[in-house]
């Protein structure tokens, strides 16, 4: 099959991961495999390197930016056209919000076959203003008459998707997440060397975070949620995994709490630092406002390290409450900080939630499955 695969940028982040994994898998079992992007930038960091040694065609549009932006937009349109013209493609299969309307109006004005679209995270959630979410789902209600399946990450992906009169449910399909499995197994790392480099007392419980220092990553309630729960178990350190634009302001607002000296910044990583980093959590904290399905915490799950997180959109398919964690209502930060207290106080929990987070993830976020199934879904799909 000739398939084109289309995302706004490559930066590093789940919708990418997945993307890239998808077009490796797909050129490995012997389809003719495309990859468009905008230019990458900012302080997320950069997978284009990976992109480019895939093994299929990488093409980098500069109009194709994330930002919105009339001239380049319309610029964008046409370029995308012109592409999926010279290339040909049986399947144009679109990511990420900008890219994913874009691109589907270009491929239906081309007359490609078959378009399919992921959602990964919903273009119109909470965090947006109510005039925002109006314009970006009446767009994505459009795209969706030219296209012919709509793959979600998560099911509460597909339940608020026809909730919001997008697309209809028979258009539509849940796919999880593929992960690099063979990565996160904690037996391959050194835990007590990670943990020697962070300088934490020996009987330190560790609270790990992943994610962008960006608003709606939920650093503004994590920070009193992680000033309630240090100051009633002593125990507590806290890491953060990852960099951004805001984190000069949570450093001081840590240092405002005396919080600072608990907090190890690791910063931005490339993607497969992340298990040895997570080898050694004891617990996963994850408080973004605004998810598609949390990819990190799947991560964490995966090396043993139970999570808790606010149950808002995929989370409760992966935090499983009593189980593999705690999902808390979103914003409740005394129910937030009482979960980290409840398994920084047993190890016996942690130890009995990472063990049933693994064997559930191992089950249903294996990147080849999520390749095999997204072969299936084109399949199906084709003419004849």
């Amino acid at each position: 099959m000739r398939i084109c695969h289309v995302i706004t940028r490559l930066i590093i982040g789940g919708a990418q991961e997945n993307t890239l994994l998808t077009c490796e898998g797909l050129q490995a079992a012997g389809h003719d495999v495309t990859l468009i992007s905008g230019p990458t930038d900012g302080p997320e960091g950069s997978l284009v390197e990976r992109a480019r040694r895939g093994g299929y065609r990488f093409v980098e549009l500069q109009s194709l930016v994330r930002a919105v932006d009339p001239m380049r937009d319309a610029a964008a349109f046409f370029a995308l056209k012109r592409e999926f013209r010279r290339l040909t493609p049986e399947i144009v299969h679109t990511h990420s919000s900008k890219a994913g309307i874009l691109a589907r109006f270009a491929a239906a004005a081309a007359r490609v076959p078959v378009v399919v679209h992921t959602i990964h995270g919903m273009s119109f959630n909470r965090t947006q203003s109510a005039g925002t979410r109006r314009v970006y789902s009446t767009l994505e209600r459009l795209a969706a008459r030219r296209t012919q399946c709509v793959i979600t990450v998560a099911d509460a992906m597909i339940e608020q998707t026809v909730a919001a009169g997008v697309c209809p449910r028979e258009k539509m399909c849940t796919i999880y997440s593929g992960m690099e499995v063979e990565r996160f197994e904690r037996r391959l790392y050194d835990r007590a060397a990670v943990r020697g480099a962070w300088g934490f007392p020996e009987d330190a419980v560790v609270v790990g975070s992943v994610a962008r220092l960006f608003r709606n990553k939920g650093y503004e309630q994590l920070i009193p949620i992680m000033a309630d729960a240090a100051g009633r178990e002593p125990r507590l350190r806290f890491v953060w995994v990852g960099d951004g634009a805001q984190r000069g302001e949570y450093e001081a607002q840590l240092r405002g709490l005396g919080l600072l000296d608990r907090v190890h910044f690791v910063g931005l990583v490339p993607p497969g630092e992340i298990p040895r980093l997570m080898a050694g959590f004891d617990i996963l904290a994850h408080a973004s406002q605004w998810e598609g399905l949390p990819r990190a915490v799947v991560q964490a799950l995966l090396m043993e390290v139970p999570a808790v997180a606010f149950a808002i959109d995929g989370t409760p398919e992966v935090v499983l409450s009593g189980k593999t964690g705690f999902a808390v209502p979103l914003n409740d930060r005394r129910a937030f900080a009482e979960a980290l207290l409840v398994l920084a106080g047993s190890r016996e929990n942690r130890e009995a939630f990472g063990s049933a987070g693994r064997k559930l993830c191992l089950e249903r976020f294996d990147w080849r499955r999520m390749v095999n199934e997204i072969e299936g879904a084109y399949r199906r799909l084709l003419p004849g």
